[in-house]
């Protein structure tokens, strides 16, 4: 994991298709 650079801090985003407004509002929930 190190060697490709994989951290334990490493945030995964997978996005469908979707409004940039649809994903900016489930970030922020995800985040608050």
């Amino acid at each position: 994991r190190e060697r490709l650079g994989i951290t334990e801090n490493l945030v995964r985003l997978s996005a469908g298709i979707e409004t940039v407004d649809d994903v900016l509002a489930d970030l922020d929930q995800a985040l608050a």
